[in-house]
């Protein structure tokens, strides 16, 4: 799916993975393939950044380099080296990237020139308002779940809700990477808004 991304271009390091990691969203990691241990290596000598990429081996078979894929700019925050080699460490999603083309390297793990994908803004929409009556709706999905209040995530009305609920709820990585290559915010929460009211239709039937 194609973007407007922006046209500034970067080299980025890629780690296909069968998750889907949101802006704003932290995700630990488990590194122990060689190929990733030295990625991971690169990216601590220079700006901690990798870029995370749905892709399920499974369902998709072996990880090609393609254009126009989109996936989310990670940022290493926290790194604990293993004796043995491997290592744990917590990723922090940033941005979205859109990959314009694949690079050919001496490491085996994968590299490609990405821009940055901005959100689609719609000047017609009350943001604010959309994102409170979305925020309400998680909060009654989670009652009729009977999730406990103390449990339930905090959700930040001041910054993009779409991908803060998408990263806290149980569903396929299929429907979050739609979710992740929806263009404005807006047309995100509609998406989340018909999830959300599916579940409370189905807890109060």
């Amino acid at each position: 799916m194609s973007l407007n991304a922006t046209t500034v271009r970067y080299r980025l390091p890629l780690f296909p993975l069968p998750v889907v990691l949101f802006p704003g969203a932290f995700m630990p990691l488990h590194i122990f393939e060689p190929r990733y241990r030295r990625m991971v290596a690169r990216c601590l000598e220079t700006d901690r950044r990798f870029g995370l990429v749905y892709h399920d081996p499974d369902l998709h078979g072996p990880f090609s380099v393609e254009a126009e894929r989109i996936g989310c700019v990670a940022e290493i925050m926290e790194f604990k080296p293993l004796p043995d080699g491997r290592s744990l460490l917590m990723a922090h999603g940033r941005s979205r990237f859109q990959m314009a083309d694949g690079l050919e390297s001496e490491e085996e793990y994968f590299e490609a020139v990405v821009s940055e994908v901005p959100d689609m803004l719609d000047a017609s929409t009350d943001l604010a308002g959309r994102r409170m009556r979305t925020a309400e709706r998680f909060s009654r999905a989670l009652e009729g779940l009977g999730g406990e209040e103390d449990s339930s995530p905090e959700i930040d009305v001041s910054r993009d809700v779409s991908f803060q609920i998408a990263a806290a709820i149980r569903i396929s990585p299929e429907w979050q990477q739609a979710l992740l290559e929806t263009g404005g915010e807006a047309d995100r929460l509609d998406q989340i808004d018909r999830l959300l009211d599916s579940i409370v239709d189905a807890t109060d039937g």
